[in-house]
């Protein structure tokens, strides 16, 4: 009887239908489940892949920052190890020819000027192995009065250290101020196509009255003083404004002519033109007595003085000074758009 009923069943089309029915609809609520399921697992991949790269990314930009960092930071190093005085290791060795540079412009807020001069010739001479100086000179000329403190330091150290000679070398260029200063050497050596004198003195400006005429403008000055107005650009000179300058002018050159007399001596020759603000060659100064000789800074330390270890006595702007000045205004600007990139980076 059982085995007629579970034929029956097993062959009866309703009860056999009804069940692959519900095996369809098991197994398509499966396949929508799992399709679901990939469905969900692929956004959130993409979502975790996105995540991962932001965060591989700011570490990238993390690490760049800190090798920018790190390569600036060895850079100031080297800066400040490559123009850290070395002078006290060369002073070691022994005797030697203390050198002090004069370059450019000589003017109070120059590189050129009394106060940081005068300071490497008093380190200089009381330097125990200094057995010369050698003020190496390259500048145009520039403050009467700058050049006029150097010379009188330089006269005061050689009194207080009598067995110290100076000697002056002329690279390109020794005018005016320059050779003022030059002349308070012992001697003075330059090269045969250096330039040298301008023993003069002279104050120049402009002159815009007329300018103003035409154009139509007032100039309203207002002085408590009758010269107080002197020299303006826009009023005309008067004939006692000029001779006062001139004046003043003359007192300076005869100011400057004694000092190279006083400097110079005998050794120079009766021409007239010497004091006429006129410049020469190195060669051709020599004939005028303006030097002693042809030679370079090594030439003087080698075959005049007698000892050819240089060591340099020129005071030197602090190592941040000279990085900047090294790196220059856009490499400057270069550094902080890259580091103003870094930190929004972060």
């Amino acid at each position: 009887m059982t085995n007629m009923k579970d034929t029956e069943n097993k062959d009866d089309p309703w009860t056999s239908d009804s069940a692959s029915a519900k095996n369809a609809a098991t197994q398509n609520e499966t396949s929508e489940k799992k399709k679901q399921e990939n469905d969900g697992n692929w956004e959130k991949d993409v979502i975790n892949r996105l995540a991962f790269a932001a965060i591989n990314e700011q570490r990238r930009s993390r690490r760049w920052n800190i090798f920018f960092k790190s390569l600036f930071f060895i850079y100031l190093i080297g800066i400040f190890y490559l123009y850290t005085p070395s002078d006290t290791k060369d002073l070691k060795s022994g005797p030697h020819t203390a050198l002090v540079d004069i370059s450019g412009p000589i003017a109070d807020d120059a590189a050129a000027n009394a106060n940081s001069i005068a300071g490497g010739l008093r380190d200089a001479f009381k330097h125990k192995n200094t057995k010369a100086i050698v003020l190496r000179i390259n500048s145009p000329g520039g403050s009467p009065v700058q050049a006029g403190y150097i010379n009188d330091e330089v006269y005061r150290l050689k009194e207080k250290y009598p067995d110290i000679p100076v000697y002056a070398v002329v690279t390109d260029m020794c005018a005016s101020a320059a050779y003022y200063i030059a002349v308070s050497a012992d001697k003075i050596y330059a090269n045969k196509a250096s330039i040298v004198g301008s023993i003069g003195v002279l104050m120049n400006g402009f002159g815009f009255e007329g300018t103003m005429e035409k154009l139509g403008v007032e100039r309203r000055l207002m002085t408590a003083g009758e010269n107080k107005g002197f020299l303006d650009p826009f009023s005309p000179v008067s004939d006692t404004n000029k001779k006062h300058m001139q004046s003043l002018l003359d007192n300076v050159h005869t100011q400057f002519i004694d000092v190279v007399k006083k400097g110079r001596g005998d050794k120079l020759v009766d021409n007239p033109d010497i004091f006429s603000g006129l410049f020469w060659s190195g060669d051709k100064s020599l004939e005028l007595g303006l030097i002693d000789g042809l030679g370079s800074a090594g030439f003087v330390a080698r075959e005049v003085i007698g000892e050819e270890n240089i060591v340099d006595f020129t005071p030197r702007p602090n190592y941040l000074d000279r990085f900047a000045e090294k790196l220059g205004i856009a490499g400057a600007k270069a550094m902080s758009v890259l580091f103003s990139s870094s930190a929004n980076l972060q």
